[in-house]
């Protein structure tokens, strides 16, 4: 594993912690990729000086983050990095690309349904309007990582099914030649119904987290709003706070 591995016996901050900080840095900037080994507990106990249940505690903590899995008869292996969405207009497609993630999409609903109160409010149509309903399975490195569900005023663009699946919502919208600019938006959590847990390979109740969105055009008019859902171990929204004066 050519990686510059160091631990600090001088810091207060665990050697485990010190070891598993450094692995992840090295999966999030793609020096450790999927599917590469990290060799056994023992050859890395030995190279670093460490005792090999730091070792294997600082390996288990990656492990429950979904980052590293045990396999026998193989070893320790990289799964994925978790995606760290930055809250600002752009879409997972385009973020699980950014991130190395290789996305796929699964489209699984593309039709015209009439528009409940909750989706006419939020596109300010009349409720009982035909708008299209999107729902997609979006995946990265082929697991699920999010299931999408968009609603869309009819008429606004040419939902093609193949090019859904081929590239991001936003990425055909841009094309259509809607310029996106700004969004309102809400997340939050709770527990996985029986289907959403079969779609996302989850156990029923697992937490997922929620995000719902309405995104305007330059003319202020609402172009799509999204209801969708995460797996957590897979992806966490990042925030920068500033301090009002």
């Amino acid at each position: 594993m050519p990686l510059d591995l160091r631990v600090d016996r001088s810091s207060p901050v665990p050697l485990y912690y010190q070891l598993a900080q450094q692995l992840e840095a090295a999966i999030e900037h793609g020096s450790l990729t999927p599917g590469s080994l990290l060799g056994n507990e023992i050859e890395l106990a030995a190279r670093l000086g460490l005792s090999r249940p730091t070792v294997r505690q600082a390996i288990q903590s990656l492990v429950d983050k979904g980052l590293l899995v045990r396999r026998r008869g193989v070893g320790t292996q990289v799964v994925h990095s978790q995606v760290k969405r930055p809250l600002e207009l752009s879409s997972l497609y385009d973020d699980l690309e950014s991130a190395g993630q290789r996305p796929a999409t699964k489209v699984l609903v593309n039709t015209v349904v009439p528009a409940s109160a909750e989706i006419a409010a939020a596109l300010s149509v009349a409720e009982g309007t035909e708008v299209c309903r999107v729902e997609r399975l979006r995946l990265a490195h082929g697991e699920p990582m999010a299931y999408l569900t968009n609603h869309l005023p009819s008429g606004l663009l040419d939902l093609d099914t193949g090019q859904l699946e081929a590239t991001g919502l936003y990425r055909l919208m841009r094309a259509a030649g809607i310029t996106l600019h700004s969004a309102r938006q809400s997340i939050g959590a709770r527990g996985a119904s029986a289907a959403e847990a079969e779609r996302l390979t989850e156990p029923e109740g697992a937490p997922l987290l929620t995000m719902r969105r309405t995104t305007y055009d330059d003319t202020g008019r609402a172009v799509e709003f999204g209801d969708h859902i995460y797996r957590p171990t897979r992806y966490s929204f990042e925030f920068q706070l500033l301090v009002r004066s």
